[in-house]
């Protein structure tokens, strides 16, 4: 079984998700909640309440890896700001831990749980409801991301380990990428 903590980061809305499951079997539900903090507070405080809230969190899931939903442009600066503020507090924790982190963009998220890479948040809260056998869509919608963040994730793990096992083979004259942090092969000739 894999456990994955899924994180919609916000600095006023956290959304926070564990679940887990395996290959052939229905993921399940361990844990869902919103972290709230308030505009009105100082910046240093709200960051250290979310910071408590993702390690009490993390304590009480013990995950294998954190999805972070990854902070993309949007034409306002401040929501940017403050949602790479939480975004960077769940990595620090899960850093610290060594749990490993991986970013999904708002469409791999929604293309992971409803096929559909366009999907509307209903459509991602009907089959986060489905997927997890629940009676309705857990709310706020920050929960729900959460939710659809692990579980696309959860999902892209058996990818992810047979992806890494294949870069680890190579190809008769084949050779490496030699930049740090790849798992790609070039051939002798060819371009990138």
């Amino acid at each position: 079984m894999v456990r994955v903590v899924g994180v919609d980061p916000g600095l006023t809305r956290c959304g926070l998700a564990a679940v887990e499951g395996a290959t052939g079997t229905p993921a399940r539900l361990l844990g869902v909640t919103v972290v709230r903090t308030s505009p009105a507070d100082d910046l240093a405080h709200r960051l250290c309440r979310l910071q408590d809230e993702v390690e009490s969190f993390l304590d009480t899931y013990s995950p294998d890896a954190m999805a972070v939903e990854a902070v993309f442009s949007q034409q306002n600066t401040a929501t940017v700001v403050s949602t790479a503020h939480a975004s960077a507090v769940a990595v620090l924790v899960a850093g610290r831990r060594g749990v490993p982190v991986h970013t999904h963009t708002p469409t791999e998220v929604k293309a992971g749980v409803t096929g559909n890479g366009r999907a509307d948040k209903q459509q991602v809260a009907r089959m986060v409801t489905a997927i997890l056998g629940l009676a309705r869509p857990p709310q706020p919608v920050d929960a729900t991301d959460a939710l659809a963040l692990a579980l696309a994730h959860l999902w892209q793990a058996p990818v992810r380990r047979r992806h890494a096992a294949a870069s680890i083979v190579t190809r008769p004259g084949a050779r490496p990428d030699r930049r740090p942090g790849t798992a790609a092969w070039s051939s002798p000739g060819s371009r990138r």
